[in-house]
């Protein structure tokens, strides 16, 4: 119930005409960077997030969620009109969806992309709202060792148990740790990897490097591809959309499992990604007529969409109540946190809960807003791909530079952006994660405190993440996950053996 009565206080905070119109805003911009493929969510945040640099935290966080929220949304538009994923955990989207829009089904495939993105976003909501504050309550009884020990599950996890090849995450997790120590050392006050250079004293820029890495690397993927855009045309009636609704009972099932499946891979770092592809291969696993998925079933959308999206959205409990964001786009919203003076983690429900539950009900209302807008505005969005890329780049690049210089009124972050820009490129031919990256650059500083900290207080005794239950069993979990890889491998060579002992004792 105390959650509840929080929840009707967010609200009343949500509720002004002010707040109410940045959240359709952000909705809009959202469900534009949503359909422009390899925009997407992340990189959509990262290059809008200098336009709230001037608001209040509340109405800025509200912005930025919408536009998180929209860009969700927007991508399902492309991958089932178009063939082409507008996010990276749409590609599944594209097996079912394609193959319905090429039987004329397009508003049906739309209508359930869109309901089961609402659905799975609404059951992460309802997991943050009745988990975080005891979360976060938790948490306060955290000191220094604690917190390293969280760091390195966050860190461990992401090695342990992300989908990429495991020496390219650690490769981008070290660099990001390396930038993330450039400057004056927060303990001490040395500088350190400066250079001689006085524009490198107050460190790296994260929202810099975001920009960057996320929104210039996208403009030159882009232009090296020569994106040429046809697809089919669509419009969604209330006729399909209670149709589509009617059926939604029929596989209440694949829904509650998608749902599971994405909520748990959100609050660990397995991503959106993995969530919808396990979503999809659950769903054809325990369907009766296998053979009907990729040409045009139904179920073959609601499952990636319920599990990518209830992924993308409760990746956002472990950056409310521990300060740990669980994807790259919860990475940005948390340097977004720090720029507006607040700490994220469990001290944000107690000394400013008017903006955390005003986010969790922005939330609710956002994700309700945001379905009936791409219900009724499929055809004006979709319209959006038929303009030529050549026009949009430059206005991008453009507010990229704009929102990069804004920061801190230097020219040299512009530069900067440019060689995170190209970096981020690299990165991702070569195949190089960024969300690993992210993560390191924006709690380097911090988990690098918390280990000081902690040896300081221990006189360098390693013992102390092991001196009581709770950090000993964090930091024992943390070097399980990193080491999961082999752990795994060797249990599945111990049971192989095992049968095989038994096949021969059998004969």
């Amino acid at each position: 119930m105390e959650a509840f009565g929080l929840l009707i206080y967010g609200f009343s905070v949500l509720l002004t005409w002010k707040t109410l119109a940045l959240m359709m805003v952000g909705l809009v911009l959202g469900i534009f960077v949503g359909v422009l493929p390899g925009l997407g969510g992340p990189n959509g945040v990262a290059i809008l997030l200098p336009l709230t640099f001037t608001m209040d935290p509340t109405s800025a966080i509200v912005m930025l969620s919408c536009i998180y929220w929209g860009a969700l949304f927007g991508g399902a538009i492309t991958s089932i009109l178009f063939n082409i994923p507008g996010e990276a955990w749409s590609v599944a989207t594209t097996f079912d969806g394609y193959p319905m829009a090429q039987q004329g089904k397009a508003a049906e495939a739309l209508t359930a992309a869109f309901t089961s993105s609402f659905i799975g976003s609404l059951v992460a909501v309802l997991l943050i709202t009745f988990l975080a504050p005891g979360i976060a309550s938790f948490a306060l009884r955290f000191g220094p060792p604690e917190f390293f020990a969280v760091y390195l599950l966050t860190f461990c996890s992401f090695v342990g148990l992300g989908r990429e090849e495991k020496h390219k995450t650690i490769i981008s997790m070290t660099l990001g740790l390396l930038l993330a120590g450039v400057g004056m050392d927060t303990v001490s006050g040395q500088l350190r990897m400066t250079f001689g250079s006085n524009e490198l004293l107050r460190g790296i820029n994260f929202l810099v490097a975001v920009i960057g890495l996320f929104g210039i690397s996208e403009i030159l993927l882009t232009m090296e591809e020569r994106l040429a855009l046809r697809g089919h045309a669509a419009s969604i009636s209330l006729r399909v959309v209670l149709k589509v609704w009617k059926e939604m009972p029929r596989y209440w099932a694949t829904l509650l499992r998608s749902s599971a499946i994405g909520c748990w891979l959100g609050i660990t770092p397995g991503g959106a990604i993995a969530a919808s592809f396990m979503g999809y291969n659950l769903a054809k696993r325990f369907a009766k007529d296998k053979d009907s998925f990729g040409k045009g079933r139904i179920e073959g959308v609601f499952a990636p969409e319920t599990a990518a999206h209830a992924s993308g959205t409760s990746a956002l409990l472990p950056m409310l109540a521990l300060g740990i964001p669980g994807s790259g786009t919860a990475a940005i919203l948390l340097g977004g946190l720090m720029v507006w003076g607040l700490n994220p983690g469990p001290l944000l429900f107690v000394e400013h809960k008017g903006f955390v539950w005003g986010l969790i009900a922005s939330m609710y209302l956002g994700n309700v807003v945001g379905l009936i807008l791409v219900l009724t505005t499929v055809p004006v969005f979709a319209a959006v791909l038929r303009v030529p890329f050549s026009a949009i780049a430059p206005m991008i690049v453009v507010s990229c530079a704009i929102g990069a210089y804004a920061i801190q009124n230097a020219m040299f972050d512009i530069w900067l952006m440019l060689v995170f820009g190209v970096a981020g490129y690299v990165f991702k031919k070569i195949g190089i994660p960024l969300a690993p990256f992210t993560l390191a650059l924006v709690l380097g500083n911090r988990a690098e405190d918390a280990f000081r900290l902690s040896m300081i207080g221990a006189a360098g005794d390693l013992r102390v993440f092991w001196s009581n239950g709770l950090v000993g069993s964090i930091t024992t979990l943390a070097l399980v996950l990193l080491f999961w890889p082999l752990i795994s491998s060797a249990l599945a060579r111990m049971r192989s053996a095992i049968r095989r002992d038994a096949g021969l004792g059998i004969k």
